[in-house]
């Protein structure tokens, strides 16, 4: 078997998907999960990608259901967290009106991670070094901070934190540890990012969501191709079996086998 059969069976991307199928298939799964937990709903973070967005609309269909089905009321929140100005924070909002999201709130990171930052800082100083937190570090300060914001509200109103990590993500390890990938439940894993976008078409995603170029967020002109080296296009067809240019794998199985230590349990002994 080689690599790529061993991530694809791994992952769990099928060649080719029924986006209605799926649709159904993951928000059974948000619902039977939300009802074996006992919690009162679930609570997905805003970003303004397709992504969020997808994850969005099967939560929110998912309790939707579920309020139906008992008589009792489940609630998907939405929480919008920017770092100060956000370009694109009017995608954020498009998506919960898109939804119809009866709760949503914002909340800015900004002061919280300036403050870890400079603490960082002072730390340095007193090491003897003289320097700032990289771009990288503070990047995934803003990644982690992100998420102690969710998990304080889920905690208080008994809520699941869902992730957006997809098929795609976990090829090229493309997340924060203990950031973004530190969620209770991720209803998109085993999509690729072609199959994510298919999937938010049929469920209603705006269209301006659905095209834009993916970014973490991370840093200003930041974009996840650039980064990566390599297009969702062909990471898509990667993970369907197809043949892609040599260089293209080369850089996904490098990326892939770099990141092992994300897919993995923390190692002990």
């Amino acid at each position: 078997m080689s690599l790529q059969q061993e991530i694809i069976a791994l992952l769990g991307v099928k060649p080719s998907i029924d986006p209605q199928e799926e649709i159904a298939k993951r928000v059974g799964f948000l619902k039977e999960y939300v009802k074996a937990a006992g919690a009162t709903g679930l609570l997905i973070a805003i970003s303004g990608g397709v992504d969020s967005a997808v994850a969005t609309g099967l939560c929110k269909r998912a309790t939707d259901e579920l309020t139906a089905e008992t008589g009792k009321e489940y609630m998907t929140l939405g929480v919008f967290q920017p770092y100060g100005q956000q370009e694109d924070i009017a995608h954020s909002y498009a998506v919960a009106e898109a939804f119809a999201l009866k709760h949503k709130v914002e909340t800015n990171i900004e002061e919280a991670v300036d403050e870890i930052a400079l603490e960082t800082e002072h730390a340095f100083k007193s090491l003897g070094m003289s320097r700032h937190i990289s771009r990288g570090g503070k990047g995934n300060v803003k990644a982690r901070t992100r998420m102690i914001v969710q998990y304080a509200l889920a905690f208080d109103l008994n809520l699941l934190v869902v992730g957006t990590d997809h098929a795609s993500e976990a090829l090229t390890g493309f997340y924060t540890k203990w950031g973004d990938g530190a969620v209770d439940i991720t209803p998109l894993s085993s999509l690729n990012k072609r199959q994510v976008r298919e999937v938010a078409r049929a469920l209603g995603v705006p269209a301006e969501v659905v095209d834009k170029a993916p970014t973490a967020g991370l840093w200003a002109g930041q974009t996840d191709e650039a980064e990566l080296g390599v297009s969702y296009d062909d990471n898509s067809d990667y993970l369907e079996g197809k043949t892609i240019p040599d260089a293209s794998r080369e850089i996904l199985e490098k990326h892939y086998r770099r990141t092992q230590h994300k897919r993995q349990a923390i190692p002990g002994i």
